[in-house]
């Protein structure tokens, strides 16, 4: 019982956090920044509790299904914005479930090894993410059209951008938050993989 509330709680944390990482279309001066954070946000979200779900079950399929409660929770909870003003149309593409699918391939084609799963599987989760994000965020509404029709409240001195930060990192913020996750994800699928040891 324990470990399925835990299950819960970890999807429930991670869709919390996935529908304020949305926000990034707002800020259209730091649009490339925020999509770095943010990716890498939603990376290590996904692999902690795919990989505990994995590494617990023992059955492949569980990463795409902890990846579909964290889409469902998020539509749920977006459509709660939406009755409130808010738009509807900013990352509620399942971006997160051919990422969890590659986790799960991770584990079922290497015989269910745990080390193969944090190693390949982090790395796959963290390379494509990003990818699959920057998809989600091509097919939105424009984000100046949305900020203008959605106002954020005016922002404090040290908080207002000076110029725009696109092209921030390399021109690239796909390949950065890639390469961050990549690093990233490893750790958080090892910590996953743990917690069903505890």
């Amino acid at each position: 019982c324990t470990h399925y509330l835990f299950i819960v709680v970890v999807a429930v944390n991670s869709t919390l956090l996935t529908i304020n990482a949305g926000d990034y279309i707002f800020y259209t001066d730091w649009a490339w920044t925020s999509f770095v954070v943010f990716s890498i946000s939603q990376t290590l979200m996904l692999t902690v509790g795919a990989c505990y779900y994995l590494t617990f079950t023992g059955v492949p399929g569980t990463a795409t299904y902890y990846a579909l409660i964290m889409t469902v929770y998020t539509w749920i909870a977006k459509g709660a914005w939406f009755a409130l003003g808010y738009p509807y149309d900013f990352i509620v593409t399942p971006v997160w479930l051919p990422s969890a699918m590659l986790l799960g391939l991770a584990y079922w084609a290497t015989k269910k090894s745990k080390h193969s799963l944090i190693l390949f599987g982090g790395v796959l989760v963290g390379m494509s993410l990003p990818l699959f994000n920057m998809v989600n965020l091509i097919t939105v509404a424009d984000p100046l059209e949305t900020a203008f029709k959605y106002p954020r409240p005016t922002l404090p001195p040290y908080m207002t951008p000076i110029e725009p930060q696109v092209g921030k990192f390399y021109n690239s913020p796909v390949a950065l938050g890639a390469g961050a996750g990549a690093v990233l994800a490893c750790t958080f699928a090892a910590l996953g993989c743990k917690l069903t040891t505890w």
